[in-house]
């Protein structure tokens, strides 16, 4: 009999090791090392780990020899989705989504794929509920039944398999977490299952020309659950984000190999299931009646759009010997690196202060651009001022008080003045020579002149 060989491996960054011990040497995080069955020791089983990234050639090329014809890429029949895939579905490519229970991660790909049965052929592989309870679905949904291909199966072999037989162009694999192998003695859900099954697949994908979708749950932090190789190996990782009190989805992409990873998708959850939203500088912007202070619209871009969204902070006295500093949808130590830029460059001392800021929709910023805005936003609370409702405010803050240009000027620019704003902030550098129609453009070169401004 075979005998079964163990390794340890760090579920955080996959690094294997001959033994156990408490912190990963490799990315030292602790108790994340875990002991995973790699199976019969046999020789038999090194053929599977061929032509792992598709059909492979013995034979060493030139890179000027390779074919380049582009394969056509499988619209999704949603355009946000499209877009955060890098403009379609790749045939042959393995993509993960992911998110929190109740997202709307199953019911979007219900959607996707019973669209695309129409025109093509595609199998959706159930491992977590039965077959009654996603017809139950698409009943509800309004969504046509007629040509989508079902399978309640949780062995990986046996899918691909059917695969073979059925020949799809799309499969969705819901949810990854169950599927099992059966050379793999854990049990489905651990480290080595997730792994190989994941492998197995992706091997499959390129091998046949299918696209496989596998959804992927959440662990309680937000990030995916299971070892890091799992997302090492596709080829798009996708998230699906969304609080339970929301009705409004965001889709993101972590990695993508066919597009690029800063793009956002945005759905709305509805009665009749998920649906795009078009213009999603509406929604972020649903002001109130009746304007406040701390509240300043700002221009976001979001891979090769610009979004506007609204930015409100609260400035108020601190009770507590150690203020606190919020950001909700920002960065909290870019937030006390501003709080000292304004004390040194804009003479306003905010230390006795608590200061919370949050992004209105759930977006979450990561770029600079919203430097300018969180700082104008800050005085605007601090000495109970309303700003007006028609200014937007973009730019980077330096360390030494200067504005400094940010990407697509002109376009954010435009953006505003589509949803009627008279009046920008801008840095200098971005100040273009003909504003938009109706619209009044200040270029500020430093904080001083930015507080001069308001």
């Amino acid at each position: 009999m075979a005998k079964n060989k163990t390794a340890y491996v760090c579920n955080e960054c996959g690094q294997d090791f001959p033994r156990w011990q408490g912190q990963c040497s490799a990315c030292q995080e602790w108790n994340t090392i875990t002991e995973v069955r790699l199976g019969a020791s046999s020789s038999t089983r090194n053929h599977q780990f061929t032509g792992y990234a598709g059909n492979t050639s013995k034979q060493v090329q030139t890179l000027d020899q390779i074919d380049l014809n582009e394969l056509p890429r499988i619209a999704s029949t949603f355009t946000e989705l499209d877009r955060v895939l890098g403009g379609g579905i790749v045939p042959g490519s393995a993509i993960l989504i992911g998110g929190h229970p109740g997202a709307g991660k199953s019911t979007l790909l219900l959607q996707t794929l019973c669209q695309l049965s129409l025109t093509m052929s595609a199998l959706y592989v159930t491992g977590e509920e039965s077959l009654q309870q996603v017809a139950m679905r698409a009943h509800r949904l309004g969504l046509p039944t007629q040509h989508l291909r079902m399978l309640s199966e949780t062995s990986v072999e046996a899918i691909c398999d059917v695969a073979l037989q059925e020949k799809p162009k799309v499969i969705v694999v819901d949810s990854i977490q169950v599927m099992h192998m059966s050379d793999i003695q854990s049990s489905p859900g651990s480290v080595s299952q997730v792994r190989e099954s994941a492998s197995y697949l992706t091997r499959f994908a390129k091998q046949q020309g299918i696209a496989v979708i596998m959804v992927g749950h959440v662990t309680k932090d937000g990030s995916l659950a299971g070892p890091k190789v799992l997302e090492h190996c596709i080829d798009c990782s996708v998230m699906f984000e969304g609080d339970s009190d929301s009705r409004y989805r965001t889709l993101r992409s972590h990695k993508n190999r066919f597009g690029a990873i800063n793009e956002l998708g945005v759905f709305a959850m509805t009665e009749r299931g998920l649906k795009e939203v078009a213009n999603p500088s509406a929604i972020f912007l649903s002001r109130g009646d009746e304007a406040s202070s701390g509240s300043l619209v700002m221009v976001v871009w979001e891979g090769t759009r610009p979004l506007l969204v609204e930015l409100q902070v609260l400035v108020d006295n601190s009770a507590m010997s150690n203020p606190r500093r919020v950001a909700v949808g920002m960065d909290a130590n870019r937030l006390a690196m501003l709080l000292a830029v304004m004390h040194r460059h804009g003479g306003l001392l905010m230390s006795d202060q608590d200061v919370f800021v949050n992004v209105v929709g759930g977006v979450k910023v990561t770029e600079t651009s919203a430097d300018l805005t969180l700082l104008l936003a800050m005085v605007s609370s601090f000495r109970g001022d309303i700003l007006p409702c028609d200014l937007v405010v973009f730019g980077e803050v330096g360390l030494s008080g200067e504005i400094r240009p940010v990407p697509n000027g002109q376009e954010r620019l435009v953006e505003a003045a589509k949803h009627g704003f008279k009046r920008a902030i801008v840095p200098k550098a971005n100040a273009p020579k003909k504003p938009p129609q109706g619209m009044e453009v200040i270029g500020v070169s430093k904080l001083s002149d930015a507080l001069d401004a308001l």
